[in-house]
This record gives structure tokens, C-alpha cells and sequence, in this order.
């Protein structure tokens, strides 16, 4: 389907720039949301009326967009959740999970269609998201996904936790293997060389009378 832009689409182009695109994208994405316009010879009159216009109200919501840019790009927010020892969590962070948490760090205007994450994220680290703030302006904010918060702040400073964690596990276990079983198994064994004294008849003991 041969489409008009009304903003500038990644990877198609920009405002005013007629492009063919899957009549499923157009359907059911840029066309609903605005995007764009059907390339028909009525809208083309339309768009070009009012260019002018369009422009002026992207200038103005991009000027805006990079303004609160300067507060939101390279924030970290921190999610904690249950994982497992290895680091996989119990369950995933999503995309809502991502907006709730900038909101609660007072963030405001930031919805689930600008937070750009191609799958849930399902163990612990760090990830860089893209959001979206306006077609032109894009900032990343770190996702901070922690058990504790003291974990999150090893992972703020670059540690890796889990591997952390599996040194002072091999740690403990190499030092007890390196301990005795028992503190007096050594101190309470009788050496051999008393208990064969005990055991054997004295040579000079004078045989009992009859």
C-alpha cells in the first residue's frame, strides 16, 4: 500500500516522503495511530494544504521531546525480583513493569508505546532500553534488575553477581574440605603402640601358686 508520512518512521522515512508498505502495517498500526495517510490523490491535496502545519506541530512536540530528554536519558531505575541462583527470575519484567518504575522515579508522559524492549527481560543484570520520547529524539535508560538492593548497587558498580556468588561458594566448600571431620578425632585415639603394651602379659610376673 503506497502511504504518506505524517512524521518520520524509522527505517521508512520522513514527513511528507510517499512510501509502499505492508497493507498489514498500514492497517493496523500507521494509519489508526496517525502516522500516515493513504496515497490517494485526495490526500495528497490534503497533505500538501496543510504541510505547513504538520511540520510546525512536529517541530514543536520534538523541541519538547528533547527538553525532557536531558532529565530521562542515561536514568537507571531498579526492579527487584525473586530469581534463582543462576540469575533467572521468577517470572519477567515487561514493558508496563519498565513505565511504572520511571513514573514512581518521576518520570511523567512516558507510555508503553514509547519503550522500545524486543523481549521481556528474564534475568538479573543490567539492560539498556531504548524509549522513544518522539520519532526524532530517543534516549536509553538502565534497567537495574536486582534480588536486593544491595545487589543492585554490586551490579551499579560492575560487579557480577552471580559470578560473585559462585566464587564464595567455591570458596567455602574448598575450605571445609580442607578441615578435619572432627576437632578431637586425633586427640581421643590411643596411639597402637600403648594399646599393644596393655594388652600383652608381663614377662616377669611370677606365676600364681596352686
Amino acid at each position: 500500500m503506497e502511504i504518506i508520512l505524517l512524521e518520520r518512521i524509522e527505517k521508512l522515512g520522513g514527513i511528507g516522503d510517499v512510501v509502499t508498505v505492508k497493507n498489514g502495517f498500514a492497517r493496523n498500526y500507521l494509519l489508526p495511530n496517525n502516522k500516515a495517510l493513504r496515497a490517494n490523490d485526495a490526500n495528497k491535496k490534503l497533505f500538501e494544504a496543510n504541510r505547513s502545519k504538520i511540520e510546525a506541530d512536529n517541530a514543536e512536540r520534538r523541541t519538547d521531546a528533547e527538553g525532557r530528554a536531558k532529565d530521562i536519558d542515561g536514568k537507571q531505575i531498579v526492579l527487584i525480583r525473586q530469581a534463582s541462583n543462576t540469575g533467572q527470575l521468577y517470572g519477567s519484567v515487561a514493558v508496563r513493569d519498565i513505565v511504572e518504575a520511571l513514573t514512581e522515579d518521576g518520570v511523567q508522559g512516558v507510555t508503553k508505546a514509547m519503550v522500545e524492549l524486543e523481549r521481556p527481560i528474564k534475568s538479573l543484570g543490567l539492560v539498556d532500553v531504548k524509549v522513544k520520547l518522539h520519532p526524532e529524539v530517543v534516549v536509553t535508560v538502565g534497567v537495574n534488575v536486582a534480588r536486593s538492593p544491595d545487589e543492585a548497587e554490586m551490579q551499579k558498580q560492575g560487579i557480577d553477581v552471580i559470578a560473585a556468588m559462585f566464587e564464595e561458594e567455591q570458596a567455602e566448600a574448598a575450605a571445609a574440605a580442607l578441615e578435619p571431620d572432627g576437632e578431637d578425632e586425633f586427640e581421643d585415639a590411643t596411639p597402637p603402640s600403648e594399646v599393644a603394651a596393655d594388652e600383652a602379659p608381663a614377662a616377669d610376673e611370677p606365676e600364681e601358686e596352686a
